[in-house]
């Protein structure tokens, strides 16, 4: 399809509207995207045509459903190049991968074991780990940041030993942008026999993902985030580790056979998908995929990289402006500050013209207080933003500026 921005534009409905009479400019992409009429489409469609229950049913509408279901699991595979599909679980999102992977540790760690994770890290990829640690006495160590945004490696290295059971880090940071060498840092701590997740919430969208290269344990990401539904999304895991862990959830599809005295519990990836599973949120999922693919994420990449780097200049130069995350490594998210103004003040203001960011610390509050601030105001954009929405957002802060002057 090749890269025509507005052909791109044109493909997502909601960007036609209006926000308190403003043409919406919408630079919260880090929190979710929006999604395209073929994701729309693949919803309504399902709904429409053949919604029914999937596995066991016997009737027409139920084969028709599983089997999208799983060509669904198929097409997840080949779009991060697992080895196998039986590699990937549906979850209801990031969050509830690493939930899945966390809870299933449980029997893998025993007191004084540690579970490295690093300060950059949103509260989804930290909680887990750390109610982990508390429930079985063991050690969450943390890998330090720099003031540009960059992980300390030299700190990495002196952390990774063979007491580290897992570790979890972040493709992308949410706040930050800053993408993390996560190739090599995998390969620091296979070293030491160390499995390693990926938090790919940040990074499907904007970069390519290949599982088997990364040679990661777990990777896992939401489909919202890269224009697809909200409550979906996917968790990889290497066949060996899948087969070793636990389930945390229990109930149907999950299990093989169940009598009053005991229950055995179905094969991978099944063991890990208990209950009703959301089927049209699988097939919205693959058409946004299928729509990123289309693109091309090598297209998208340089495009909002341009972009990142249009939007750079003009932010710096405006008085007092300071970029929190300057990495000579990362995507298109921009958070800042201008001299003393609160955060809440400027974003309250921006949306007034129209333009939607996000504030506050970004579900990320020790990497927020680790650089002293209150917050930041984030810009995070999409493939379908451009540089003339940037340039309304410039003018809409500068207003604002005047106002809280």
């Amino acid at each position: 399809m090749g890269f025509n921005i507005d052909k791109i534009r044109a493909d997502f409905p909601i960007l036609k509207r209006k926000v308190y009479g403003k043409q919406l400019v919408y630079f919260d992409n880090g929190a979710t995207t929006h999604k395209p009429q073929q994701v729309i489409d693949s919803i309504v469609d399902y709904y429409s045509n053949f919604n029914s229950n999937v596995h066991r049913g016997v009737h027409k509408l139920s084969v028709e459903a599983t089997t999208a279901f799983e060509d669904s699991r198929k097409y997840v595979a080949h779009f991060i190049n697992a080895e196998d599909d039986r590699e990937i679980v549906f979850t209801r999102g990031a969050t509830e991968s690493i939930n899945l992977v966390a809870n299933s540790f449980l029997s893998l760690i025993n007191k004084g074991d540690e579970v490295l994770i690093t300060s950059i890290e949103h509260h989804s990829n930290l909680v887990p780990w750390q109610q982990l640690c508390e429930k079985k006495n063991a050690k969450l160590k943390v890998v330090p940041v720099s003031d540009d945004g960059n992980l300390d490696m030299e700190f990495l290295d002196n952390m990774l030993s063979e007491k580290v059971k897992i570790f979890a880090l972040s493709h992308i940071s949410n706040v930050l942008g800053t993408i993390n060498p996560i190739k090599e840092i995998i390969a620091k701590a296979h070293k030491f026999g160390i499995p390693v997740l990926i938090d790919g919430a940040q990074a499907i969208a904007h970069l390519k993902v290949d599982v088997q290269d990364l040679d990661c344990e777990f990777y896992c990401f939401s489909a919202h985030k890269a224009y697809g539904p909200m409550g979906f999304g996917v968790l990889y895991g290497k066949k060996e580790w899948l087969t070793r862990l636990q389930p945390y959830q229990y109930g149907g599809e999950m299990i093989s056979s169940v009598s009053l005295d005991k229950t055995t519990f179905n094969e991978i990836p099944y063991k890990f998908e208990a209950g009703t599973p959301n089927v049209s949120g699988a097939l919205a999922t693959v058409a946004a995929l299928k729509y990123i693919k289309n693109i091309g994420i090598d297209n998208i990449a340089k495009y909002e990289d341009d972009l990142l780097e249009y939007a750079t200049e003009k932010l710096l130069e405006i008085d007092k402006m300071r970029i929190i995350g300057t990495s000579s490594e990362k995507t298109a998210v921009i958070s800042f500050l201008v001299g003393d103004i609160h955060p809440y003040d400027i974003g309250t203001l921006l949306d007034q013209m129209g333009v939607a960011v996000r504030t506050g610390n970004h579900c990320a509050q020790p990497l927020i207080d680790n650089y002293c601030i209150p917050g930041t105001i984030r810009a995070s954009f999409a493939v379908y933003n451009s540089k003339e929405e940037v340039d309304y957002f410039i003018e809409a802060l500068k207003k604002s500026l005047a106002m809280l002057a």
